[in-house]
Formats: structure tokens, C-alpha cells, sequence
């Protein structure tokens, strides 16, 4: 199906709303994101609600639908659903307000208490198996290998003018295949896949569901490290180590038969593929979608990619970035 055009789009919109009865409500444009999704907030007789725009064929709103009411089910905080329509890429979401952590963080507040609710929230998803939803792609090995080749198929060419060799990619695809089955040594649970401060709230609610959860619509079942290290090895905003360490710990005390060693490996395997990701996504969205905004976090991302390959385990792809992204070359594209 051909996308919609801009005010074909706008029609089918106000359509929705006015079968959902929010046709009469005001608009205004709440937040857009690194997809082509867009968020505008509605008040009708002072109720507030959120239009997600998600455009077909460029998204797809169904597993979003999908998991929200699959982390309902588990008394989680994901948005109520107050109308879906799939085939047009528009939901109407309840709004859970302006508390994201981010703007709270901004404002002082208490960062451990914040990151412990966190925690707790991916402690409490690991923990029951039920959280694993059937149906739910997994994080499998061709899927972590794409996002890893981020780096080599963006950031490499956007640094040196050039695409990758072949064979020197080939070598870092290799790598990354025996890496992999570390990564898998912890059990697999829900990985809601860009669990970080930007999409998590802080509601007037006991308990868990005190936090509210955003963005969740690419989960997939993988290695249960991979939501605590998004959250802790934040791309976008520096966190003590201090406060790293405690929460991981906090994270360990609901599964004392998890060897903190296999623990540690897996978390590096992991950190470093997201931060090989970031780093290539950051730079697509420069190059590809005329987003620049986002180059300023790379020099952070690299740090943590180095902190990553420091781990014992990841000696070997410590060893191919400094041959083929030497420290002096691990800068920030331009736009």
C-alpha cells in the first residue's frame, strides 16, 4: 500500500478520532522520535489522551499493541489502548503525563530511587516466565548481527570515505557469531529493546507499576542483560559507576543461581553490540534521514564500547577495532 499523502493522511486521522469521539478534542504536537512516528496530545473537556501516527508502510502499529497489553496483563504500566486502528497506523493512547525520566532527572530528582524502580521492573519481567510471550520474535543471531554491522555498513564508510572491505567485515561478522552464544549464557526473557530514561515515567501508582513504560513496540525474547545494560549504559546521559554497580546488584538479588561471571560476560557482549549498533544508527540517521542531533552522543557511545571490549571475553573484537577503527579515528562524522 502506497504511504498516504499529507492530507489524505490528516483525513483518515480526523476520522479516527471522530469514531474514537475525540473528534472535537484540540490538538497539539507532543514529540516525534528517531522513527517516522509522531505523537500529537489531545484534551477533550479536560480529559487528556495521545495520538500515535505511526504511517504504514513505513510502521507497523501491531506489536506495539501486542505487547501493551501483554505488560498490562503483567501489571506493568504500558499506556491503556482507548482506540486501535492497525490497518492505519493510529492508536489512541492514555497519557500518562510529562513525568519522563529525563525531565525528572533534569529537575534533581532522586536518580537512585528512579533507577531502582527501574530495576525492579526488569527484575520482576525476568523472573516469571510468563512474561515471555509466545509469538514474540526472538534475538536471534541474524537480527543481532545486523544491528551490529551498523558500524561497518554507516559509521566506517561516514569516517573514511569509503565502504568497508569485505573480507574486513567478514572477519567482524565472524566474530560476532562466536560472541553470540555468551550473550545466551543467562536465560532469556521480555527485551523490551530501548529501555532507557527518555521512555520511562514516573506515575502516582504502588508498587511496579509506579513506572510507566513507552516504547516497547520492537520487543523481542533474548538474553536478560540486554534491558538493564540499555538502561545503565545510556547513549544519551553519563551515570556513576557507582550507581551502575548497585543496580546490577539489586538486578542479581531476585536470581541467586546466576554466576555473576557469566552475568558480566554476557552484559559485555550485549554492551558492545548495542554501542556498535548506536554508533551506526546515530549515523544513519545523520546521513540517510537528515537527523544530526543525535552525532553529539557519540563520543560517549564510543567510551562505552571501549568499556565493553575491556571485558576479557571481548578481547577479540577489541583487537579488530584497533586495527580498522584505530582511536584516532573513532571521531564524529559530519553531517
Amino acid at each position: 500500500m502506497p504511504p498516504a499523502s499529507e492530507t489524505e493522511r490528516e483525513n483518515l486521522i480526523q476520522d479516527f478520532l471522530a469514531k474514537a469521539g475525540w473528534g472535537a478534542a484540540r490538538r497539539g504536537r507532543l514529540a516525534g522520535d528517531a522513527s517516522f512516528r509522531h505523537y500529537d496530545r489531545l484534551l477533550l473537556d479536560g480529559r487528556p489522551a495521545v495520538l500515535m501516527d505511526a504511517p504504514p508502510p513505513k510502521e507497523d502499529v501491531r506489536p506495539f499493541v501486542r505487547i501493551a497489553r501483554h505488560l498490562k496483563a503483567l501489571g506493568l504500566s504500558a499506556p491503556d489502548l482507548l482506540a486501535v486502528d492497525e490497518k492505519n497506523g493510529l492508536l489512541l493512547l492514555e497519557d500518562l503525563g510529562d513525568g519522563t525520566y529525563t525531565r525528572l532527572l533534569e529537575a534533581g530528582h532522586d536518580e537512585t530511587a528512579l533507577y531502582a524502580l527501574a530495576t525492579d521492573v526488569l527484575a520482576e519481567i525476568a523472573a516469571r516466565p510468563e512474561s515471555v510471550l509466545a509469538g514474540t520474535p526472538p534475538y536471534d543471531d541474524g537480527r543481532l548481527l545486523t544491528e551490529a554491522c551498523l558500524l561497518t555498513d554507516w559509521y566506517v564508510p561516514a569516517m573514511g570515505g569509503q565502504e568497508t572491505d569485505a573480507a574486513v567485515r567478514a572477519e567482524y561478522v565472524e566474530i560476532w557469531t562466536r560472541l553470540f552464544p555468551v550473550a545466551r549464557m543467562v536465560p532469556d526473557t521480555l527485551v523490551l529493546r530501548d529501555f532507557h530514561v527518555d521512555n520511562l515515567m514516573l506515575l502516582g501508582r504502588p508498587g511496579l507499576a509506579a513506572c510507566g513504560l513507552l516504547d516497547f513496540q520492537d520487543a523481542v525474547i533474548g538474553p536478560a542483560t540486554y534491558d538493564l545494560m540499555s538502561l545503565l549504559e545510556d547513549a544519551r546521559r553519563d551515570i556513576d559507576p557507582v550507581l551502575v554497580e548497585t543496580m546490577k546488584g539489586r538486578f542479581l538479588k531476585r536470581f541467586p543461581a546466576m554466576e555473576r561471571s557469566v552475568f558480566e560476560a554476557s552484559w559485555a557482549v550485549m554492551a558492545a553490540q548495542r554501542h556498535a549498533k548506536v554508533i551506526g544508527i546515530f549515523t544513519r540517521l545523520c546521513r540517510r534521514d537528515g537527523k544530526p542531533g543525535y552525532l553529539i552522543h557519540i563520543p560517549r557511545v564510543w567510551r562505552l564500547l571501549e568499556s565493553a571490549c575491556a571485558h576479557p571475553v571481548m578481547a577479540e573484537l577489541s583487537r579488530w577495532l584497533d586495527r580498522h577503527i584505530p582511536k584516532g579515528n573513532r571521531g564524529v562524522p559530519s553531517p
